[in-house]
């Protein structure tokens, strides 16, 4: 009995990726499938980075096709194309950077630069280009996070190089202050400023992804940040506790006023589990973000713990994703990245490299 094309598709669609939440022919990464005879082989193109689950996918796949009547040998080919996409309208895309993930919160004390770091490494973990600014131009910690330490480049005196550690670039103003315990005592037009030149003035290297740290809080700064920086989506932090999702839900809002996608939440801080006897404790409430999610039709990427080792591990300048790989935690992170790639693969792309320069001259 021949094996058809619909029998294979059948195979495929009856397996959902966890991070689009679709199957592959519904989703459109499954092409070139080819019946040769009784052997089937078929290419599975992903919009994310999935480096520490291809080879899941790849044998999962390969399985459901193995169990078609007949079938011989199966040939699941995973891979990954990042490509661009769309920002607000009237901003262009950054040199070098592909796009633009800002990491934001209502609020501070939630977190964000920490889940910021750990999703830049995480991403970088399942094999894309990464980079990190950090925006929080007040409070700067991504140049401690990261573990770097001395001053940037520059080569010509106009730009600056990226520093790098963990395969990750990475620039933070706390990286150019001579004295790291000098405030910065600045009003909100220079602090757009300082951000803008950190953004175009460093020498981002063929990004997939750029995570910005941006400063906490919903005021004129965040809003003017949020209408010069192009973004490509947004990640919004926060823990279970009201206070914090009532200042998410600003931030949220924010980002809808300028046109930037909201790729989902982040709850963190979201259970207490005791590190003697194992008792699980949501100190800050339950549910929260489920319930912000539901309200504005948002995903919840992911739901971290409160657990002293990602804090002391951020502190120490060595983040869980690089400090316990095999760690829940990181895998948390892992998930929340791949989730967060997926929704970006999922909106416009960019298409305004496509189109050719037209020159109109007098003759």
């Amino acid at each position: 009995m021949a094996i058809s094309e619909e029998q294979v598709r059948a195979a495929l669609q009856a397996y959902t990726d966890p991070a689009t939440g679709k199957d592959y022919v519904t989703g459109k990464e499954a092409r070139n499938i080819r019946i040769e005879g009784n052997d089937v082989s078929v290419d599975i193109v992903l919009g994310y980075p999935a480096k520490t689950v291809t080879e899941a996918i790849r044998r999962e796949l390969s399985e459901r096709i193995g169990k078609i009547a007949g079938v011989g040998k199966v040939n699941v080919d995973v891979q990954v194309k990042v490509v661009p996409h769309a920002v607000q309208r009237g901003l262009k895309l950054l040199g070098g950077v592909k796009n633009v993930i800002a990491v934001a919160s209502g609020k501070g004390g939630v977190g964000k630069s920490t889940t910021a770091v750990n999703l830049a490494l995480a991403l970088s973990a399942e094999g894309a280009k990464v980079g990190i600014l950090d925006a929080d131009i007040y409070g700067p910690s991504q140049q401690v996070m990261m573990g770097l330490s001395g001053k940037p480049m520059s080569p010509d005196g106009k730009s600056i190089e990226p520093m790098v550690n963990y395969g990750v670039q990475a620039m933070s103003i706390g990286l150019l202050l001579i004295d790291v315990d000098t405030p910065m005592v600045w009003r909100g037009p220079m602090v757009t400023q300082a951000l803008e030149q950190l953004l175009r003035d460093t020498r981002w290297k063929d990004l997939d992804y750029l995570v910005v740290d941006l400063p906490p809080g919903t005021g004129d700064i965040q809003l003017t940040l949020s209408q010069k920086v192009p973004v490509t989506g947004a990640v919004i932090v926060t823990t279970p506790q009201d206070i914090a999702l009532i200042d998410a839900r600003k931030g949220l809002k924010m980002f809808e006023k300028v046109g930037v996608p909201i790729l989902g939440l982040v709850e963190n801080m979201s259970v207490h589990i005791c590190s003697n006897c194992g008792y699980e404790e949501h100190i800050f409430g339950e549910g929260g973000a489920a319930r912000m999610s539901e309200d504005y039709k948002v995903n919840v990427l992911g739901r971290l713990p409160l657990d002293i080792r990602i804090r002391e591990q951020a502190d120490s300048g060595k983040p869980t994703v690089v400090a316990e790989p095999d760690s829940r935690s990181a895998q948390i992170y892992r998930e929340i990245a791949r989730k967060v790639a997926a929704r970006i693969a999922e909106l416009a792309k960019d298409h305004s490299g496509a189109f050719p320069k037209i020159v109109i001259q007098n003759t």
